[in-house]
């Protein structure tokens, strides 16, 4: 269990919000380590590990002539992996990996180039992903390394779209109930 992860299931579990991830590279990490977490239930809902691009359009609603002019590792395919498993699974936010861990490259892409998304209930218009966000990562390493700093990056930005959604009162009262943050 990661720090991210347990910050990111209090928050979530004080806000009284559920999260649903899509997963393409990093194969069910993200979830392994949100559920890891003690107490995770009460604000996960599930996930889908849709590693096969005819999955990403399927299961997620990710439009399926983007998948063929770009291939599944964009930041388009990444926003809307997000807010498809945040419809497909009835969760308040929903976050997403995809990009490529290697040997080899995808879709025209590098090996390390990977999209993290994350998809909420706001109304707020951060581009592409409707209410949410996507950061586009160039990350060394091995394959094993690569899907490692994916899952850290996708929650790190989750963290970071929920800290922005607390109004400094609420924050202020969930730092003094859980001992700092």
């Amino acid at each position: 269990m990661s720090s991210a992860a347990a910050d990111v299931v209090r928050l979530l579990t004080v806000r009284g919000w559920t999260l649903a991830v899509a997963e393409s590279l990093t194969g069910g990490l993200v979830a392994a380590d949100l559920t890891s977490v003690p107490g995770a239930s009460r604000a996960f809902r599930g996930s889908v590990t849709a590693y096969a691009t005819d999955l990403k359009q399927r299961l997620l609603d990710v439009d399926a002539t983007l998948l063929a002019q770009r291939g599944a590792v964009d930041a388009q395919v990444a926003a809307q992996m997000a807010a498809g498993v945040r419809t497909a699974l009835g969760a308040d936010w929903g976050i997403a990996t995809t990009g490529v861990a290697g040997p080899d490259a995808q879709d025209g892409q590098p090996v390390g180039t990977v999209f993290v998304a994350v998809a909420g209930p706001t109304g707020t218009d951060f581009g592409s992903a409707g209410g949410g966000k996507v950061a586009a990562l160039r990350l060394n390493g091995d394959r094993t390394e690569i899907r490692k700093e994916s899952v850290r990056s996708v929650l790190g930005l989750l963290l970071t779209e929920l800290l922005s959604e607390q109004t400094g009162n609420e924050r202020a009262q969930d730092t003094e109930q859980n001992g700092g943050f």
